[in-house]
């Protein structure tokens, strides 16, 4: 797929590329961004490198994973946003944000026009988010974004060779008053006991 621009009133979300790999690498030397991120801890220059020059570009070509910048309109990197295709119509989002953009609303703002973005263009169907347990910061984001939290996961995120206990919440079109590109049945609600 070719690389898209998303806009919002207040944030650029936009593919990476070798002019965001300094801004990349200085956000990720934030000690939160590396305990609760998959990415290498250290995070050193190469690595910023990689992920702007090959990986990122790589997902939007596979059509396997489509990685986002987020940025200001002036240009300034808030953060980092990825849709990774799991299987025929899901896709998992992951994020993370620059220590002094947080608490500003960018991430959970960015989260639902990309979720928006993924129902309509990618025919996702069922969007997952999945946190460390203990990662409260990026769950109030889901949970900002409507997500429904659905249980814990356990042993469900393999964080620098550690297997860890991860929440999963989801989010439907429907949530956002979408059409779903497939039709979705819900469970019937389990019968009521007659002897009570």
């Amino acid at each position: 797929m070719e690389p898209v621009t998303l806009t919002t009133d207040r944030l650029v979300l936009r593919p990476v590329g070798p002019q965001d790999t300094d801004a990349v690498h200085t956000a990720a030397q934030d000690p939160d961004i590396r305990r609760w991120t998959t990415i290498p801890s250290p995070y050193l220059p190469e690595h910023a490198h990689s992920f702007t020059e090959q990986l990122a570009p790589e997902g939007w070509a596979g059509n396997s994973m489509f990685t986002f910048g987020v940025f200001l309109p002036d240009g300034t990197l808030t953060g980092m946003l990825g849709l990774t295709m799991r299987s025929l119509g899901t896709a998992e989002i992951g994020f993370w944000s620059a220590k002094e953009h947080r608490g500003r609303g960018y991430t959970t703002e960015a989260t639902l026009t990309a979720a928006r973005w993924a129902f309509t263009h990618l025919a996702v169907d069922r969007l997952e988010w999945r946190a460390e347990v203990g990662n409260t910061a990026s769950r109030a984001v889901a949970e900002h974004a409507g997500f429904t939290l659905e249980g814990t996961l356990r042993s469900g995120i393999n964080n620098k060779g550690v297997r860890r206990d991860c929440w999963l919440a989801s989010l439907l079109p429907s949530d956002l008053g979408l059409p779903s590109a497939a039709p979705y049945l819900p469970a019937p609600p389990p019968p009521s006991d007659p002897t009570r």
